[in-house]
């Protein structure tokens, strides 16, 4: 895979499935599972709650 540029690097077959098999929602909702697992896992690592309320935007 050649890392350079978006433009260059071509997803494959299996890429594009993950892509399209790919759980998603709104962040800005708290409806994405994923970035809800991270920002779950970050807080606990920090010792911090995790939420939306913690937001540094």
């Amino acid at each position: 895979v050649d890392l350079r540029s978006d433009t260059d690097t071509k997803p494959t077959a299996e890429m594009r499935r993950d892509m399209a098999e790919a759980v998603v929602g709104d962040d800005d909702y708290q409806e994405d599972p994923t970035i809800t697992a991270l920002e779950e896992s970050v807080a606990k690592l920090l010792g911090k709650e995790a939420g939306a309320d913690q937001a540094c935007y």
